[in-house]
């Protein structure tokens, strides 16, 4: 029913393309050395035994921008049963569609069989449930989402194949979905959250006729697993430009897609500083190639509703440390459940900021009990984030780096130093509450 009305409301309109054209060397200037040594090596061997093998989609793509790829993939007209055959450390996975993790050294390498025209199983919406059959090199690229993505590029020719003149639009920073955009976006919802990543990952636009159906079919999505979508996220989330995607999907119309993407779009629940601070700083440290952890990430984009329970908490009558665990507790339902944040990553969200009170107890051995956390350095760099926004004096950061790398005469005064100034503190507030009871008496 849904699917007949989007029909009637939405234009049909597919792509052009479809014919495959070669382009030379001269025209895309790849090198067959920019590959990585593990996808050259898993190529040459399907094409000795006599099997069609390319790399495709999102690396080939990245070459043609100057970018380096983070990985490699290759489509094959060989079976996965026939590719687990011929390398030794191989493994097939999934069920919708099988492929092959075929690892080299250190790398994996994703293979996967060329897809047929047929869908084996849609449902009432139109969404592919099962999709097992094999095909040839063209139904394969009529297979492809985007035009950018459909490109395979044969190292051993150095000829790009392109199938839905997928360098033009690459050429013209042009994102533009291959068929009937509202037939694919029925066949696979999430495919509007990767045209939302790719065109703020990328600075693409986005063509009319692909953004055209997304409001409307935006609530699809509402029906995909949990599981997938966080997945989507956490692409969104570490895309290098998270920003600009989060911009992109709001100028989409995909809302109500996910709770936490939800919230992090502007205006959203968790559209706060911090969390704008977060995702900064991670697309400078993945444009650095530096690593970035999960946890840390989600632990500052969740920061907000945390930081506003621990406060109840403690205006409430709770100490600083129970306030935490209190509000933690509280919280937990909301942020695994609702949010749909895996166990490995919330784990390390509630030890960040768990120990967020303790940075604030300079005194006796807590200090050191804290140094010696396995989570201290998160932990610390949180801590830091929390400053830069005035959440904390900046004078506890500089007690705090200066602690971590003192000699153990040098930590002691600190300690001491600290603690003299805790004191000092803690009369001058009981100066001030006698002052105001005296006052309020006189007034009386």
């Amino acid at each position: 029913m849904l699917t007949n009305w989007l029909h009637r409301v939405l234009p049909r309109k597919s792509i052009r393309g479809g014919r495959k054209r070669e382009i030379p060397l001269a025209q895309h200037n790849i090198q067959a050395d920019e590959l990585s040594f593990a996808a050259e090596k898993v190529i040459t061997r399907l094409q000795k035994e006599g099997y069609q093998a390319y790399v495709v989609g999102g690396a080939v793509r990245d070459l043609l921008l100057g970018v380096t790829p983070k990985d490699f993939d290759v489509a094959t007209n060989a079976t996965p049963e026939q590719v687990r055959k011929l390398f030794r450390r191989s493994r097939i996975i999934g069920r919708r569609f099988p492929i092959v993790h075929v690892m080299v050294g250190p790398e994996t390498i994703e293979v996967t069989t060329f897809r047929g025209g047929v869908v084996n199983s849609h449902n009432e919406l139109g969404r592919i449930m099962k999709d097992a059959s094999f095909g040839t090199l063209e139904q394969d690229a009529m297979r492809r989402d985007f035009t950018a993505n459909a490109l395979y590029y044969d190292p051993q020719r150095q000829v790009i194949l392109d199938f839905h003149h997928g360098i033009e639009d690459i050429r013209n920073r042009r994102l533009v979905m291959i068929g009937n955009p509202l037939e694919r976006y029925q066949e696979d919802p999430v495919r509007m959250l990767r045209a939302a990543r790719l065109s703020g990952k990328l600075g693409f636009s986005v063509d009319k006729h692909t953004s055209k159906p997304i409001a409307e079919c935006a609530q699809l999505l509402q029906r995909e697993p949990p599981a997938r979508l966080f997945d989507e996220v956490l692409k969104i989330l570490f895309s290098g430009n998270a920003q600009a995607c989060l911009r992109q999907m709001a100028v989409l119309g995909l809302k109500n897609t996910h709770p936490l993407l939800d919230a992090l779009m502007p205006g959203g629940e968790s559209d706060d500083n911090i969390v704008a601070l977060a995702l900064h700083n991670t697309d400078e440290r993945l444009r650095a190639d530096k690593s970035v952890s999960m946890g840390f990430v989600l632990a500052a984009v969740l920061w907000p509703h945390i930081r506003d329970a621990w406060q109840r908490e403690q205006d409430a009558g709770m100490r600083t440390n129970a306030a935490m665990n209190a509000a933690i507790a509280s919280e937990r339902q909301y942020v695994d459940k609702r949010w749909g944040v895996p166990q490995r990553y919330s784990v390390t969200m509630r030890e960040i900021w768990s120990l967020q009170p303790q940075f604030e107890n300079m005194r006796g051995a807590r200090p050191y009990r804290l140094l010696g956390q396995p989570r201290f350095r998160a932990a610390f760099d949180f801590m830091c984030l929390r400053a830069t926004l005035g959440e904390l004096p900046q004078e506890t950061v500089q007690w705090w780096q200066t602690f971590q790398h003192g000699s153990d005469a040098e930590r002691e005064q600190l300690i001491c130093a600290a603690m003299q100034m805790e004191k000092t503190s803690t009369r001058q507030k009981r100066y001030r509450n006698r002052r105001n009871k005296q006052s309020k008496q006189e007034e009386l």
